[in-house]
């Protein structure tokens, strides 16, 4: 199994209810196809680098998981199906990225334990 990363960002207009919708079938779609999702970060609502269809913010999830290849055919065709998808962005971990991952959670958990 290979690890993956993924980023999609959602229309700004969406409920937090819609949100966690948009992402519990992402997750379902990479369980179903026989990946295991190892983190997964919500990063909010935030401003946009540039206007994406006339909007200025948008809500950003990361989803860490391992997967065959085959797999993310599957996922990138949910998310260009998917209306309240603006981007998304799948792309293979390295050995070196795996590990920057890793320790890049362990300093989320343990700034989450701090406060």
């Amino acid at each position: 199994m290979n690890h993956y990363e993924t980023v999609f960002i959602l229309t700004p207009v969406l409920s937090e209810a819609q949100v966690k919708e948009a992402v519990d079938k992402f997750r379902g779609v990479i369980t179903g196809g026989g990946g295991q999702v190892v983190h997964e970060e919500d990063w909010g609502l935030r401003k946009l680098a540039y206007p994406i269809q006339k909007k200025s913010t948008a809500f950003y999830s990361l989803v860490e998981f391992k997967a065959e290849s085959p797999l993310i055919e599957k996922l990138e065709t949910e998310f260009r199906r998917d209306e309240r998808v603006i981007r998304f962005l799948t792309f293979k971990l390295d050995k070196d990225a795996a590990e920057y991952a890793v320790r890049r959670k362990n300093n989320l958990n343990s700034k989450k334990e701090a406060q």
